[in-house]
């Protein structure tokens, strides 16, 4: 089990480089940065959560420590979670694949509509796609509602 979960972590790790590098705009931001990036979504009354994203998007340089800079750049920017795997044989549209998407995930998705993507990061091919909650959804071939409880 411990092992799995640090390969998860590990590949997880690897698939936020991926991004990074791709040169596509994408930004993991620090604590700080991800915190000013919740108030000022919620002055916006924009529903977001923590661990609801990985990574963002965006299509400008924005200081993500100045919630002004990031209030007058919210079209500007993707909240995105990320979905990474590293199995050798998975086709480029993940057919097969199988994760997770939590509630608050679910949340913030249907409350930013396109402003919210899951992006599904191959971690040996460094192939990825972008989805938005809607294309999940035309995709999937089944959805199976759980609960998890942490104690």
């Amino acid at each position: 089990m411990f092992y799995d979960q640090l390969s998860n972590q590990q590949t997880a790790k690897k698939a936020l480089e991926i991004l990074v590098n791709s040169g596509k705009g994408f930004v993991v931001l620090t604590p700080k940065e991800k915190q000013t990036l919740l108030v000022a979504f919620a002055r916006k009354s924009m529903v977001l959560y923590g661990r609801a994203f990985d990574i963002v998007k965006t299509n400008k340089k924005i200081d993500f420590t100045n919630e002004a800079e990031i209030l007058a750049n919210l079209k500007n920017i993707t909240v995105c979670e990320v979905k990474s795997t590293n199995r050798k044989n998975m086709p480029k549209d993940s057919a097969g694949y199988f994760f997770d998407f939590t509630t608050s995930e679910l949340l913030v998705a249907q409350s930013l509509k396109d402003r919210y993507k899951i992006v599904f990061v191959n971690t040996i091919t460094k192939h990825f796609t972008e989805l938005t909650l809607n294309q999940v959804f035309a995709k999937a071939k089944g959805i199976y509602p759980k609960w998890a409880i942490r104690f």
